[in-house]
This record gives C-alpha cells, structure tokens and sequence, in this order.
C-alpha cells in the first residue's frame, strides 16, 4: 500500500495508543530500587520495637511494612502498563493501572492509619516500659533511609503539563507514602526523646496516634484524587474551557464535550459541534493542535436543526 493509499490514522494526536507517562520507565527503575531499600529497613523497625517495647518504632515499623506492600503495588503497576500498553484489549490503552494500583495503596494507608491508633489508644490504657536509649538511633536510621526513598521518588515534573498538575499519580502515592512514613519517624524521635529525657511515658503512644491521624489525612488525600481518575471526573476544567472555546471559535456551538484522563499527561475529549455552515471535521481537528496534555479525540459535527443527530461528519484523532 502506497502512502497515498494508506488511510488517515485513527488517532492522529499520536501515533500509538501508549498513554503512559513520560517517565514511565525511569520511575519503574526507581520504584524497584526503593522497594528493597524499604523491605530492608522493615526487617530492622520490626525487630528494633519489639526489643525495646517502643510503640513509636513499631508504629514506624508498621507504616514501613505498609509501603513495602505499597511499592510492590506501585512497581507492579508501571510493569503490567508497559507490558500490555499495545494491547489492543483496553481500549484507551494501559494509563489508568497507575490510577488504580494508587487507589490500592490509598486504601494500605487507611488500614495502616487504623492499626496504629487501634495498637496507640491500648499503649495509652496499659503503659509498658520502653528502651528509650535502644530505640532511638533505630527510629534515626528508619528517618534517614525515608528521606532517601523520598529523594530517589521524587518527580521529575516532565511527565506532569499545565493540564495534567497531578502528573503520574502512581509516583505520586508512592511518595505520598514515604512521606508519611517519614512524618511517623519524626513523631517517634520526638516521643523517644520525651520519654528519655524529660520522663513523660504517655508521649510514645500520643504520638503514635498523632501519627496514625497523619496517615489517615494522607489516605483520605491519595483516595479522593485516584477515586477521581477512575470515575472519570473532569480532570481540567480548564482544559475544557479551552477545548470548548477553539471548538467554537467562528459562531458554532458545542452542544456536547467530555474530558477525562488516560494516563499522566493524557486526556481523551469527546466533542459534538453544531454549526449553521459546518465545516470537514479536520478542521475542528486543527483548532485543537498543541493543546498540552491532549491525546486521543473524538469530533462529531451536525448542520444547525438536524433531526436526531443526523452526521455531517464523524471521526476520531
């Protein structure tokens, strides 16, 4: 076949179906690396409370047992998007895993969050004692291997555009958790420190549930915003503004527009135009060119007072 028999591409914003962020590959990497780095420090939290009888540390412990589920979570995701991301089983390609897998570790936060106040409050009504001096250079290596998962997580903020500030939400709610974690660390030094040196007891398990009330607030964040991906909620009113006032630039009307995400960086809009003169849908395909964070469109135009949705034209880019 000739290249001027070759048909018009069906998505001609791209060349693919590949809705994957554009540090896919690089956050996949690093995702890998900080999973062991945390699956090591577990082992540490854990044996370290349970010798000195900190909760502080054991809360840490816990949390960290948490984002090793987490992460695992997280890494599974970018392989099974890269892995199947030409599949043409999913129809809008493989972008959403990372919304989904963060969902999932939304909810690991909530149970951690659960289980550490559950564990702080019976702390609070049978005090037992603590090995303050055993436990805190434990709860200062746990702080110091967080901020260096949090350092090797960080974004990049390439794959995040003006239309898409989220960026990769399945990054993001690793981080989230690391950071929560490291939150926990810090409560834990304190605590410990209370308790060695100025002899308040009641601090260790107070701030676990400080703590716990952390997670919680870090969970109901990290739900709302995946929770929003996967119901398909507009995801930039902006963009559909924009969307809807170079669709209508010369006087026709929009009588029908739908915006939601494929992935980081990725938006697919459905438009129906109305117009009293319309115009070839490549046309309309035009006005939306370099639109930032547009991937996949649909464009269906109608002559002004057509019955029942009678075409005049109909095409995807």
């Amino acid at each position: 076949m000739t290249t001027a028999e070759r048909p018009e591409p069906l998505d001609a914003f791209r060349e693919d179906r590949t809705y994957l962020g554009a540090d896919h590959r690089r956050n996949e990497r690093r995702t890998w690396i900080v999973t062991g780095i945390c699956a090591a420090t577990l082992a540490a939290l854990v044996a370290g409370g349970a010798a000195t009888r900190s909760m502080a540390l054991m809360a840490s412990g816990l949390h960290m047992a948490a984002h090793v589920a987490a992460l695992l979570v997280a890494a599974a995701a970018y392989a099974l998007a890269r892995r199947h991301a030409d599949n043409p089983a999913f129809s809008f390609g493989t972008g959403k895993i990372g919304y989904l897998a963060g969902f999932a570790n939304a909810v690991v936060l909530a149970v951690t969050a659960v289980l550490i106040g559950i564990e702080s409050i019976a702390r609070l009504l049978n005090p037992a004692a603590v090995d303050y001096h055993g436990a805190l250079p434990i709860a200062a290596g746990g702080l110091l291997v967080n901020l260096v998962c949090i350092w090797l997580l960080k974004p990049t903020g390439v794959s995040a555009s003006r239309n898409d500030p989220q960026g990769d939400l399945n990054l993001s709610a690793a981080h989230l958790h690391l950071s929560a974690d490291a939150a926990v660390s810090v409560l834990a030094l304190l605590a410990i420190g209370a308790g060695q040196w100025l002899g308040l007891g009641f601090a260790d398990p107070l701030a676990g549930l400080l703590a716990a009330f952390l997670v919680a607030q870090f969970a109901w964040s990290l739900l709302r915003k995946a929770g929003a991906a996967l119901v398909d909620i507009n995801p930039s009113p902006e963009l559909t503004a924009e969307v809807r006032r170079r669709l209508s630039d010369e006087g026709e009307r929009v009588i029908d527009l739908h915006l939601w995400r494929l992935g980081p960086g990725h938006h697919a809009v459905i438009a129906v135009i109305a117009a009293a003169d319309p115009k070839p849908v490549a046309t309309y395909r035009a006005r939306l060119a370099g639109l930032a964070g547009l991937s996949h469109v649909t464009v269906e135009v109608r002559e002004s007072g057509e019955a029942h949705g009678h075409h005049h034209g109909h095409a995807h880019d």
